[in-house]
């Protein structure tokens, strides 16, 4: 019995020494529990002292990144419609049989380039016919003007004789016109789409031959909400994808704004240009149309600094080489950035890495450059400012 008593003893004193060993917080604990003044067993102060200063002061290695401030963007989208600058339908004035085409489909032809011809047979016999007339008058005319100071002719005649050659005149610039009818010319410059008649076929007064279109400029035609009728601005900025080709990214500006709100959809009209320089856009486009109204500046943090807690999101700051716990109401989310409001400026930092053993007052070491980081994002604002 003695022998298992002292066995007992042995093992305990044995378990606490390894505990004390291993554990350096028990030996307070067993201090004071009695344990280790009965076992004779000293524990010493300074070590456990040192041991907790250490615990204490040591610091926890985070990542962190500045706090940029940006401005709240009020976004808006809409799908519009696209048009060609300009668009003419070409017709002939007069009915007739064509007997020529100078251009092809999809051709790009210059301002009053000649397109087409019809058959002026008739038009330059009548042509010749009232030059001879003129002629005719031309000579009467001079004849009986020579015969005036002589007594020989009236001055009725000879008004008789000048309106005659008026009207011979009148009667060539009549059939020259009728002449130049015949030949249809291009009222603007742009691309022929498909002509619809061929060569020999007879055509209609007002009959349409071909449309050509000036695409050089493609027109956005859209509706933005009301409530941005007084921050929209022609020539403001916007951002314009072409639904049948998402990957491309164009920019445009506000070309024109209607002056009527529709009542039934409470929007207004606007009318947007988007350079076609490349020439892959054509007019009857559909198009994704953003525009951007900047709003408050407000801090923008990284997404990963982001916590939440009962109370709500907030953010860890880095001041004074210690994490302080920053509440924040978010206001607008981005690929890149959140926008919050918070008691937040563009001096502080705030940890992205590291943040699960942070406590108020908890000293911090910050293991990146936030400062070189944000150093460089002003200098890249700069930047794109010039």
């Amino acid at each position: 019995m003695v022998r298992q008593l002292i066995l007992a003893v042995i093992v305990c004193a044995g378990t606490i020494a390894l505990w004390v060993s291993y554990v350096p917080s028990a030996s307070a604990f067993l201090e004071r529990a009695g344990v280790l003044s009965f076992l004779g067993i000293t524990a010493s102060a300074e070590a456990d002292a040192g041991q907790d200063a250490g615990i204490q002061d040591e610091a926890i290695r985070v990542i962190a990144e500045p706090v940029r401030l940006k401005a709240l963007a009020d976004r808006i989208t809409a799908i519009g419609d696209g048009q060609a600058r300009r668009t003419v339908t070409v017709r002939s004035e007069v009915p007739g049989r064509i007997t020529e085409f100078s251009v092809t489909s999809g051709e790009y032809v210059e301002v009053d380039a000649e397109l087409a011809r019809l058959d002026d047979e008739a038009e330059r016999i009548a042509v010749d016919r009232a030059e001879i007339m003129r002629e005719d008058a031309a000579r009467d005319l001079e004849r009986l003007s020579q015969l005036a100071g002589t007594g020989a002719v009236t001055d009725v005649r000879l008004q008789e004789a000048q309106l005659a050659m008026l009207t011979a005149e009148l009667e060539v610039e009549e059939a020259s016109y009728d002449l130049r009818q015949r030949v249809i010319r291009a009222p603007i410059a742009g691309w022929i789409g498909v002509i619809d008649v061929e060569v020999g076929e007879r055509v209609d007064s007002q009959e349409r031959l071909a449309r050509i279109t000036d695409r050089t400029t493609i027109l956005v035609d859209f509706r933005v909400p009301e409530r941005v009728i007084g921050r929209i601005e022609v020539g403001q900025p916007i951002e314009v994808i072409p639904l049948a080709m998402r990957d491309i990214d164009l920019s445009g500006r506000v070309r024109a704004i209607d002056n009527v709100v529709d009542r039934a959809s409470r929007t207004l009209r606007v009318q947007a240009e988007v350079d076609n320089h490349e020439d892959m856009l054509r007019g009857g486009m559909a198009f994704s149309v953003a525009m951007e109204f900047p709003g408050d500046i407000l801090p923008a943090v990284d997404p990963l600094a982001l916590q939440w807690s009962r109370d709500g999101s907030f953010v860890w700051a880095v001041r004074d080489g210690q994490a302080v716990r920053v509440p924040v109401l978010i206001r607008q989310r981005r690929p890149d950035a959140v926008l919050v409001e918070g008691e937040l400026d563009d001096s502080d930092i705030v940890v992205t890495e590291g943040l699960q053993d942070l406590r108020p007052g908890t000293p911090v070491e910050v293991t990146n450059q936030p400062d070189e980081a944000r150093a460089a994002a002003q200098r890249d604002l700069e930047w794109r400012k010039l």
